[in-house]
């Protein structure tokens, strides 16, 4: 009776050990799902053979512990659909032209139902020349213009930019002239596009990279970073690099936070 009764007592404890086991388990399973669906969820844009330098930078710091999930896809990728699955869409630097060609027009499509039924995009250097209204190859996003296109290889170069208290408050910084990387982004300036609306000037070019030809005094005051809506989504473009190593990353991480924050609230008006 003594032995019986020792081995039912082990199979008891066995048996309550594993379920606390599971229970555990089924816990620490959920507390993961939640934490990833409680991340946003970042397309970036990459249609190099090998990964880009801007995607390599972004994903420096968009990480899960800063709250971020992020896939680098293809223009094939957009083509078939696969922005359903994000929140946000980075179109990095490179060229918006060679962005815009490879996209093709039904990539192109895509990304503009995207934003429009309430998604966010982010556009840097190259992303924002093709989110502007200038070219025929542009998405149309931003009701923006490039200021001083004969111009638009002027150079590159560190550079200081005046935020305005918009762009304190949404980019979360305390300091108002930050030094950013240039590389030959668009100036931008408000176009007149009437079905869509004006934008938000967050930062200017307070200094100015004038190389290569480009006039003296042209960029200074220029729109360096712009935020607005898009139907029911949220733009804000970037001309310089803040992404960069070494760079004012905080920037760029905010700006990507507002962006996947969901419907655009705020009215913006033209910007002269």
């Amino acid at each position: 009776m003594t032995i019986s009764f020792v081995t039912w007592s082990q199979q008891s404890r066995l048996r309550l050990l594993l379920c606390f086991a599971i229970a555990a388990t089924s816990l620490l399973n959920s507390a993961w799902a939640a934490e990833e669906a409680s991340l946003a969820r970042i397309a970036i844009y990459d249609h190099s053979e090998k990964l880009s330098n801007g995607p390599k930078n972004l994903l420096r710091f968009l990480t899960p512990e800063n709250g971020f999930q992020c896939t680098v896809v293809s223009p094939a990728d957009i083509r078939s659909g696969v922005l359903k699955d994000f929140d946000v869409l980075i179109m990095p630097g490179g060229s918006a032209s060679k962005q815009s060609e490879m996209l093709e027009e039904s990539g192109r499509k895509a990304i503009l139902k995207f934003v429009e039924s309430g998604h966010g995009y982010v556009g840097i250097c190259a992303g924002s020349y093709l989110a502007s209204s200038h070219y025929p190859w542009s998405l149309g996003l931003v009701n923006a213009r490039v200021w001083d296109r004969d111009h638009w290889a002027r150079g590159t170069g560190q550079v200081s930019l005046c935020l305005s208290a918009a762009g304190c408050e949404v980019l979360s910084q305390t300091g108002t002239h930050p030094e950013v990387y240039y590389g030959q982004g668009p100036l931008l300036a408000p176009d007149t596009k009437s079905h869509l609306p004006g934008y938000e000037v967050l930062a200017t070019y307070e200094t100015e990279v004038a190389k290569k030809g480009a006039p003296v005094g042209a960029m200074t005051g220029t729109h360096a970073i712009i935020r607005t809506k898009y139907g029911q989504g949220r733009v804000i473009c970037f001309s310089p690099h803040p992404e960069v190593d070494g760079g004012p990353n905080s920037l760029m991480l905010h700006g990507v936070r507002w962006a996947s924050e969901g419907q655009a609230t705020a009215e913006t008006t033209p910007q002269n």
